[in-house]
């Protein structure tokens, strides 16, 4: 089975999809590499590694592409490259589907199996596999990190000859995976961290980081089978607001990590809410490119409102490229080893596994995805 690992095309996107150690893991499988020419150079690995690994590097593009029984990528594809791609091919990467209608009607019409990263299922047996888990882990980090560069203050408390210095307050809404190594991170530093979430199952998580956990009797919330946080509604979204006022005015940094999956994220700090921090407090918005928790911050973006610093800025794991290229390999590397086929050396998309049924999107034609047919009517 030949694999085939295009170079990323999306802007100022670093990541990428395999490095070299993965490339000779899938060879010992049994599998037929091939790179596209320069393909790792985003996370430092020359072509030269790849092949001492074990690959082809191919110049050709479009052969690359046409030839390929399976093609890892991280970003999704460009539409006009699918019909390049052979009939029947299997396609792993994130996809974005809920906002991809076009894409996946290309897909169908191309026979594509097309599975998507962002729905593989958050199960034990799936975890080493979940790539949404493992770039929201480092963009928890990376939030913190470029916030504490912005800020004027120091993390630490501090004991001086010429005084005490207070620690700064650090709060972090929404405790997933992102939120909780946002959390690891801050108090790494030596903040005084708060955090909020609509689950209370993950207070003993909060509490076990060091940070304090801030309750709000919202009624009945809780999370989806998956894992994810239920959406509220507006009456849980306001009282909600109400205390996240009175802690966001405290902090002198503010990260929100709120995402509903396949959903607008929710408004959660409003304008009149940053009007009330203190100049120079920064805000990080990490669901930025789902529509943004913050009112006022912009993709790509750092806005300025009443002193208060807003960064919005996109692929916070794109900033630490090389380790966000190390674990995606390693997703993908997990994925394809637990579905090889040792006998035939190819991918054996098992429709009745769960972890297929759960990331598989299109196959021999058909949508297969339940998540998604719901959406695609």
């Amino acid at each position: 089975m030949k694999i085939a690992i295009p170079k990323e095309i999306y802007p100022n996107e670093k990541r990428v999809p395999l490095n070299p150690q993965s490339v000779k893991e899938l060879i010992k499988l049994g599998a037929v590499v091939e790179i596209e020419q320069g393909m790792g150079l985003g996370s430092g690995y020359p072509d030269e590694e790849y092949v001492q690994a074990g690959a082809k590097v191919i110049t050709n593009r479009d052969q690359l592409l046409s030839s390929a029984d399976m093609i890892l990528r991280l970003r999704k594809p460009a539409i006009a490259e699918i019909d390049l791609l052979k009939e029947g091919v299997i396609h792993i990467s994130y996809l974005d589907p809920f906002k991809e209608r076009e894409l996946i009607e290309k897909f169908i019409a191309r026979k594509i199996s097309a599975i998507t990263m962002e729905l593989i299922p958050r199960t034990t047996k799936a975890q080493k596999m979940d790539a949404l888990s493992s770039q929201a882990n480092l963009a928890g980090y990376v939030a913190v990190i470029m916030a504490a560069e912005k800020i004027d203050k120091v993390f630490p408390m501090m004991m001086t000859p010429a005084g005490t210095i207070a620690p700064s307050k650090v709060f972090v809404i929404g405790a997933g995976v992102a939120g909780l190594q946002a959390i690891a991170t801050a108090k790494r530093l030596g903040a005084r961290v708060e955090a909020f979430d609509t689950r209370e199952v993950v207070e003993e998580q909060v509490l076990s980081l060091g940070a304090k956990f801030v309750k709000v009797d919202l009624g009945e919330t809780g999370q989806t089978k998956d894992g994810y946080a239920k959406a509220l509604t507006e009456e849980q979204l306001q009282k909600q607001r109400e205390v996240m006022a009175k802690h966001c005015a405290m902090a002198d940094m503010v990260i929100t990590t709120a995402q509903v999956f396949g959903k607008k994220a929710p408004l959660i700090v409003t304008r009149d809410m940053i009007e009330g921090m203190k100049p120079g407090s920064v805000i990080v918005d990490l669901a930025v490119e789902s529509g943004g928790n913050v009112e006022g911050s912009k993709l790509g973006e750092e806005v300025l409102i009443n002193g208060v610093h807003i960064l919005g800025f996109e692929n916070l794991p794109g900033k630490v490229a090389v380790h966000a290229s190390q674990m995606y390999a390693s997703n993908l590397l997990n994925l394809i080893s637990e579905f090889w086929d040792k006998e035939t050396n190819t991918f054996h998309i098992d429709l009745q596994d769960e972890i297929i049924k759960g990331c598989l999107i299109t196959h021999q034609g058909n949508i297969v995805s339940e998540t998604y047919k719901n959406i695609y009517k």
